[in-house]
């Protein structure tokens, strides 16, 4: 995509004579190109992504250049460093249906190395099209000058076929799953997955909370047991995999030595069931919400990450979530935690890896 069009050979210098620049980055669920330039100039950005959207170049050359520069991202942030291959080998852990089993860039390298022109431009046609598109333009215009450029630049383009998202969803987990990957690595880890709701939904938050109590930050029940009492671990940390179908809750930590990572695991099953029989607090709760708070409120400080996350919830059909989270966030209860906490967090829906 930033390699020219039929009508601009570089996307960029046009950006650059105007004072813009632009980038793009992939997740499971979508691509997101962006363009940062001066408000008087937004016609630009209007022009030259119409323009690609439109004509398109599907140079040869092109994609050998971007083949390359793929494969040795592959290699640097997979293959060349310490746990790089981490993901590769736990996603088919945990999916084995869903396409969330592949990482954005590919299986391998060979996935690289094998894609032709022909499937890139099927890709192009499926997807890059108005009709499954969404603009959000952020800054000082108003909205039907937005309106205007949108209906001008972007009005003429066919919409395309319309694309409906169903994927192979995965099965509910009948047995734990285990992996052991000998791997030298500076510290053995543990790393432990439990599928979860996908991201916009009632359910997604109160996983979301279970994983603070259980893992966010020093005053996080698994910190506090195991790295200051038990000493098992160096380091450990919960979060969830928020994603369009449903994702991951995730507990991950970095073992002290001489600690195995059985050991390990059993500590964090001594956790799991302490908090089943003794769930948050009024405090404790307040604090896990004070921090999902505080973690919207920084993630909105900046205008493109402002921008990308309405990008984000919109697109996936949810284009008023981003102004009611703090509602769903306030709304979930000790109860509902502990209830998670019981249904999510049990040995058989459960996917570990011992790296290391």
């Amino acid at each position: 995509m930033f390699g020219g069009s039929r009508h601009v050979a570089n996307f960029d210098k046009p950006l650059q004579r105007v004072g813009g620049n632009s980038n793009a980055f992939t997740s499971p669920d979508i691509t997101n190109y962006y363009v940062q330039l001066p408000a008087v100039n937004l016609e630009t950005a209007f022009w030259l992504e119409s323009d690609r959207m439109l004509s398109l170049s599907f140079d040869p050359k092109v994609l050998e250049v971007q083949r390359s520069v793929v494969i040795e991202e592959f290699k640097q942030r997979y293959l060349n460093q310490p746990y790089g291959d981490l993901w590769l080998k736990f996603r088919p852990l945990v999916y084995q249906q869903h396409p969330y089993r592949w990482a954005t860039i590919g299986k391998e390298i060979a996935h690289i190395e094998e894609a032709t022109m022909a499937d890139v431009e099927a890709f192009f046609h499926k997807f890059y099209h108005p009709g499954n598109a969404t603009l959000v333009v952020g800054g000082p215009t108003p909205p039907e000058e937005v309106r205007r450029l949108a209906e001008k630049w972007f009005g003429p383009i066919p919409a395309g076929e319309t694309y409906h998202r169903q994927l192979p969803q995965e099965q509910e987990p009948a047995q734990k799953r285990v992996m052991t990957v000998d791997a030298q690595v500076p510290i053995p880890t543990l790393y432990m997955g439990f599928p979860m709701a996908q991201r916009f939904t009632r359910d997604y938050h109160e996983a979301d909370l279970l994983s603070d109590v259980l893992g966010r930050g020093e005053s996080a029940r698994l910190h506090q047991a195991l790295v200051n009492e038990r000493k098992l671990f160096n380091s450990i940390s919960g979060f969830v995999m928020g994603s369009l179908d449903p994702g991951l809750l995730m507990v991950a930590g970095r073992l002290l030595p001489g600690v195995s990572l059985e050991e390990a695991e059993a500590g964090v099953w001594d956790v799991i069931e302490e908090l089943k029989a003794n769930p948050p607090s009024e405090e404790e709760l307040t604090k896990v919400k004070n921090q999902a708070e505080s973690s919207l409120i920084m993630g909105q400080i900046e205008l493109l990450s402002r921008c990308t996350t309405l990008a984000y919830a919109a697109n996936s059909g949810f284009p008023d979530y981003p102004y009611t989270e703090s509602e769903h966030i306030q709304a979930v209860s000790s109860a509902a935690i502990l209830e998670k906490a019981q249904t999510l967090l049990r040995p058989e829906r459960s996917a570990v890896m011992y790296y290391g």
